[in-house]
């Protein structure tokens, strides 16, 4: 991956998100496996996407590793067990780091080879407290972990030593993915400025008579020229009543006069993902419902990215989204009662289904926690970045509660959503896809 920042950079945060976990764990031992790679068909491999948690702490952009933090050992606190150097394979695969190079270029106590792992584990295990391990995909490699703790639970009572519990890691390290540290939130910004290139092109050769996967095609090479790995997710590019569709990929519609085209889209850059969405008419023109529900649509994300703030709880963006669709739906006619109560029964939900954003970094929905509590919400802090996404979707065969209206056949197939990516700073936020156009023409 072409990277604009220096590794040496890239390694000082790899180091000081490590010490920051080891913090947390005190006498425990936390282990991450990489992760496996996935079959397309047959013999034949998906592109290999290191599993986030083990990428954020290491780097390491092999398959078939295992890191170990264990800041109690009095030797080796960061320990790497990794594929050797195999001329045969890597003719075939592709090149290996190896293991003494891994040792010097990711800043590892001691390497081992990956075959040696069940002879050096455990002297990692047996003067820890308890094991951090997010039980994973590789089932193979969890019943490896968990026969390494039942070989030391069994041998506690002659030691007095040991694990004695098993914690998933993501409650000490998902707290720490929701900040983002300089280095993170540079790679964010290069991610969005080529999804930002991309959305703009997207906009401006939209027609009547193009297919949808022909604006699919140029954004992601644009993502692809500008150095990305390709597209965060699946892109959506979704025109007229397909815009009602929330995940719809199949991109093969061709446009039509009058049309809204729905586009959401984004680039991964270094594991970190931009995702962006916008509509507007593929004619430049809005039919005068169009115009009104864009409106009503872009009022509520204003309304939603006001309450990105910090200390503010993360549910406030949603709440203050929600009200002012459902506002808008009832003036329109197409909701009718008191607000509050429609709120509360939730008869705003078969226009907008969904919440209104989510976390987003090495993942297009982020780790982190959302609760605090079963009733708290978790507090927005600088560092965090949230996608704001509302929408309304009004399908050709919507159905509403028995004591609301029919929905005139005028509103019917128009899908709109618009979704911006917001960092929370110390004094309020900032919009990071601000210069995607979604302004009323």
């Amino acid at each position: 991956m072409q990277l604009t920042m220096p590794q040496a950079t890239l390694q000082t945060s790899y180091r000081q998100r490590r010490q920051a976990l080891m913090e947390k764990i005190g006498g425990g031992t936390a282990i991450f496996r990489s992760a496996p790679t996935a079959v397309m068909h047959n013999d034949v491999e998906y592109n290999f996407r290191q599993d986030s948690d083990f990428f954020y702490l290491t780097g390491f952009d092999e398959t078939n590793a295992v890191a170990v933090l264990a800041p109690h050992h009095a030797e080796h606190q960061f320990i790497l067990f990794v594929q050797p150097k195999d001329p045969l394979q890597e003719t075939w695969h592709g090149y290996r780091v190896g293991v003494e190079a891994a040792k010097e270029r990711y800043g590892a106590d001691i390497a081992y080879p990956i075959a040696e792992l069940d002879e050096h584990l455990p002297k990692y295990l047996e003067q820890a407290d308890r094991i951090y391990y997010r039980l994973g995909r590789d089932r193979a490699f969890n019943q490896t972990l968990l026969t390494h703790w039942q070989n030391l639970l069994a041998s506690y009572s002659k030691r007095g030593t040991g694990p004695v519990a098993l914690e998933d890691v993501g409650f000490q390290l998902h707290h720490l993915r929701m900040v983002k540290d300089d280095s993170e939130l540079a790679l964010l910004r290069k991610a969005i400025a080529i999804s930002v290139e991309a959305h703009n092109v997207a906009r401006e050769m939209a027609q009547p008579g193009r297919y949808e996967h022909e604006i699919q095609a140029e954004m992601e090479y644009i993502f692809r020229k500008n150095g990305a790995q390709g597209p965060a997710y699946p892109s959506i590019v979704a025109s007229g009543e397909n815009a009602c569709i929330l995940h719809y990929t199949t991109n093969n519609r061709q446009m039509q006069e009058g049309d809204l085209l729905l586009i959401d889209a984004g680039a991964a850059y270094h594991y970190y993902n931009a995702d962006i969405t916008r509509t507007f008419p593929v004619n430049g023109q809005y039919s005068q419902e169009q115009r009104m529900l864009y409106e009503l649509v872009l009022s509520a994300q204003e309304a939603a990215i006001a309450q990105v703030q910090p200390s503010q709880p993360y549910n406030a963006f949603h709440d203050a989204a929600v009200r002012v669709l459902t506002e808008g739906l009832v003036a329109l006619g197409l909701l009718v009662g008191e607000v509050d109560k429609l709120i509360e029964e939730e008869k705003y939900k078969p226009f907008y289904m969904h919440r209104t954003g989510h976390w987003l970094g090495l993942d297009v929905h982020d780790a982190g926690f959302y609760k605090i509590a079963k009733e708290t919400w978790q507090p927005l802090q600088a560092g965090n970045v949230v996608t704001v996404e509302p929408g309304l979707y009004i399908s050709p065969d919507i159905k509403l509660a028995e004591d609301q209206p029919e929905v005139p056949a005028r509103w019917r197939g128009i899908g709109i959503r618009i979704e911006d990516d917001v960092l929370v700073t110390p004094t309020g936020h900032e919009v990071l896809t601000s210069n995607v156009p979604k302004a009323l023409n």
